[in-house]
């Protein structure tokens, strides 16, 4: 919402402060103002000149010579090249020794071979922006409508020296969606006396019932109030500069008298007004209903909208005249014949109104307003009269005898207790109860003394006042945020701190990014086909798609984080990064239900991808692929960080959408947390991406495991002993069995044992590979013997020969 500084004045008496410090002063009590603009761009030194006479440049076909009066002894002589130039206009002259926006000054100059001392001015020369200009002004200069003092100050008639505050509203604050709805909060902030429009005395019903019309309301839920007032014998015209000033400070382009009168009063009441031209609306009789599915309606934007029956329309009895709300019709539109008018005013709801506005992606100020409650339904009938006034000011004509209308709107006006201690006890202040009265009085909420009570009566101009807190709030605001002591909470406190999870959490992401991954969010929401793909294969498992997607590629809730990685890895290959690590940690949606009738199951899960280049030294000449290996380390690291390398098994196994011969399960006491390897050729084709190794481990599952505490030992005294065997195994044969074997059987002598090297191929039996292992001998109260470690050693190989078939290789 613009607020003009100077029309504001018509309200309040503001002139002792400026409006930085009303800025300031609004900010402070809730209303924050975005920003102040002020009018004037630069300009100095224009005045109202008077066009005496124009004849055609001598050596110039389109420029002219005018002698124009600036209020000086003598004309001056401006050259101007402006296509509507001509004698006897009154112009806005920016005199020699003007400054112009931009810094630009103006200088006696000579204009081939006439001399020209001054400029005659279009308002974006001004600084006006061209979009606030008037059509038949958008192409020349400025002609003023109206006689004015030549050589007066052309600053404060154009409203030059107005700031506009810029208010940054709130939902709740709707009310100041309009002039008198802020006069009404910096009354209450200044304590100041508010001017309103003495509408009902002024107005005078007058006139015949020759042109009265008859309002029908089909739906009154979503039309409780409409009015229609007839206005005959008008003249269509330019609305007078102050009309037009203020429309344009206010961000809105003036058109003519009658539609600047219904913008005039949105922006002065809030109240959405529209005048119909009444010949062309067809009828006397308004009807209010909802559209029939496939009615057509041009807007007056000129697109035409098909309508479905969720859109209320004004009709004449039998055709939409407009979007009820949003838009009218351009059927109907006023135009400069018009000499009768309809002239609207109305109470839509509010769900109404922002669905429709939604479906037809139309958006306009009176939508805004009804959208967020910001139409005071005290005040209808007020605007109605108020705009009729100003109409048969500026354009004449005679108003129909009386309001035509239907009226069930429930404006009961909800009464609050407001306890004084209460209050005090929630914002810590001991504000007494004459204050508080005297800040109800400010705010103007008409109350009653209740015994320790005050009985306060919400205006309907207040739509966000409902409840007792919501009183606390305003007393609190007009007393001033400043003045409230601050204190500690009298309570008792606890100290703040992550859950084992979160901090387990914290630490997965810094090892992750340690270690080069860079983090990635995407979509809950994915395609079906998606949502197929890497998705828990539990027959029972159903996809959750949304009633209403905002598209198909949207439609469906993930049930995987991968394969929006790939569009990610994607991304980045079609823009020449082709060495791609990043991770996820996002939830998955799983339900074995369709349709939904309660909560799916959330699970957070981790998610890896790597493609690309892992290692890529140029100056030694060492570059490394991403491989299985490199995969398997990354998860390795997490486990280790987390203390699980020795309860996480890595165990082969078959997934769709995987490599078959290079996938892994993880697995802890038999139970699946997860999974890595590459992804499936045919996959990786269809996603056009090369050599893709992804990862998937269930969060909850990896974070909470429970195991034993790291136990830390001093640095032995005496020395190990270290044998080396090299196993000859069956090719399905895994390191991770063979390992469990040796270290059942080394017991507590044998302290480590690891792989160190594979083969497979020549000297061996078909179906054979040799493995080799360290084992590592220790007791830690004592030097082993050679004999003792060799006994321990047989066991080992015994055992191994038992229970894996293993024999040493030669």
């Amino acid at each position: 919402m613009l607020v003009s500084y100077n029309w504001l004045q018509d309200y309040v008496d503001v002139s002792n402060v400026n409006a930085k410090e009303i800025a300031e002063k609004m900010t402070r009590g809730g209303i924050e103002i975005d920003f102040i603009h002020d009018l004037n761009k630069g300009t100095k030194g224009i005045v109202i000149g008077y066009i005496e006479e124009c004849n055609q440049h001598p050596n110039a076909d389109k420029l002219n010579v005018c002698q124009v009066n600036i209020g000086e002894e003598e004309p001056v002589q401006i050259v101007c090249g402006a296509p509507n130039v001509a004698a006897g206009q009154y112009v806005v002259v920016a005199k020699v020794g003007a400054v112009l926006p931009g810094n630009f000054k103006i200088k006696k100059a000579k204009l081939r071979g006439e001399v020209s001392q001054g400029m005659i001015c279009s308002l974006q020369e001004l600084g006006i922006e061209a979009k606030y200009v008037q059509k038949e002004f958008a192409e020349g200069i400025y002609v003023l409508q109206e006689k004015h003092p030549v050589g007066s100050n052309a600053e404060s008639i154009l409203n030059l020296d107005d700031q506009v505050l810029e208010l940054d509203l709130t939902a709740n604050r709707a009310d100041c969606l309009s002039m008198i709805g802020a006069a009404f909060e910096i009354s209450a902030l200044y304590n100041k006396e508010l001017k309103l429009p003495n509408v009902e005395l002024e107005f005078k019903e007058k006139g015949s019932k020759t042109n009265a019309v008859s309002v029908k309301i089909e739906d009154t839920d979503a039309n409780p109030y409409y009015g229609a007032i007839v206005i005959s014998g008008i003249k269509v015209a330019a609305s007078p500069l102050w009309l037009q000033t203020r429309l344009m400070a206010a961000g809105i382009r003036p058109i003519s008298n009658v539609v600047d009168v219904t913008n005039y009063v949105l922006l002065e009441y809030g109240q959405p007004l529209h005048a119909f031209d009444y010949e062309r609306f067809g009828s006397s009789e308004v009807v209010v209903r909802r559209a029939t599915e496939g009615e057509k309606l041009v807007t007056l934007d000129g697109v035409e909208r098909a309508l479905t029956t969720d859109d209320l329309v004004i009709t004449n009895g039998s055709e939409p005249m407009a979007l009820a709300g949003v838009m009218g019709g351009a059927v109907s539109e006023v135009q400069e014949d018009t000499s009768t008018i309809l002239l609207e005013s109305a109470y839509f709801e509010h769900t109404t109104v922002r669905k429709t506005s939604r479906d037809h992606g139309l958006r306009s100020d009176s939508s805004a307003r009804y959208e967020k409650k910001g139409v005071d339904p005290k005040r209808i009938r007020e605007a109605a009269k108020r705009a009729a006034l100003l109409i048969v000011e500026l354009a004449g004509g005679q108003i129909s005898e009386s309001i035509a209308e239907e009226d069930y709107l429930n404006s009961k006006e909800p009464v609050i207790t407001l306890n004084p201690a209460r209050l005090n006890n929630r914002l810590g202040t001991s504000i007494s109860s004459e204050e508080i009265q005297q800040i109800l009085k400010q705010l103007r909420f008409d109350y009653e003394v209740a015994g320790e009570n005050l009985l306060v009566t919400a205006p309907t101009r207040r739509a966000d006042i409902q409840i007792e807190e919501d009183l606390y709030e305003e007393v609190a605001r007009i007393y001033g945020y400043d003045h409230i002591p601050i204190t500690l909470p009298d309570s008792s406190t606890t100290q703040g701190g992550l859950t084992d999870y979160q901090a387990k959490s914290r630490l997965l992401r810094r090892y992750l990014e340690g270690v080069g991954l860079n983090q990635v969010i995407t979509y809950s929401l994915t395609s079906p086909e998606k949502a197929k793909g890497f998705a828990d294969r539990n027959e029972n498992n159903r996809l959750i798609t949304l009633s209403k997607p905002m598209s198909e590629e949207r439609s469906t809730m993930r049930t995987s984080l991968i394969p929006h990685l790939f569009d990610v890895i994607s991304y980045n290959n079609n823009r020449k990064n082709q060495d791609v690590f990043i991770y996820e940690i996002g939830s998955i949606f799983l339900s074995d239900e369709a349709p939904l009738t309660k909560q799916p199951l959330e699970k957070e899960m981790l998610a890896i991808a790597l493609s690309g280049l892992w290692q890529n030294h140029s100056w030694q000449g060492e570059k490394k692929k991403v491989d299985f290996f490199v995969l398997k380390g990354v998860v390795e690291g997490i486990l280790a960080t987390f203390g699980l390398s020795d309860v996480i098994d890595f165990v082969p196994s078959q997934k769709p959408e995987m490599h078959p011969g290079r996938t892994a399960s993880l697995l802890y006491k038999g139970e699946e947390i997860g999974y890595l390897g590459q992804v499936h050729p045919k996959q990786e084709k269809e996603l056009n991406l090369k050599d893709v190794y992804v990862s998937q481990i269930d969060m909850k599952k990896l974070l909470t495991l429970d195991i034993e505490g790291v136990i830390y030992q001093s640095l032995p005294r005496f020395p190990a002993m270290v044998r080396d065997i090299a196993l000859v195994v069956d090719k399905n044969m895994t390191s991770s069995q063979l390992k469990d074997i040796i270290e059942e059987a080394g017991g507590d002598l044998l302290k480590d044992s690891h792989v160190f090297d594979l083969y497979e191929g020549e000297h061996l039996e078909v179906g054979k590979k040799s493995l080799a292992y360290t084992l590592t001998y220790f007791d830690p109260e004592k030097t082993l013997t050679d004999e003792e470690v060799t006994e321990r050693h047989q066991l080992v190989l015994k055992a191994l020969e038992e229970k894996a078939n293993a024999t040493l290789r030669a």
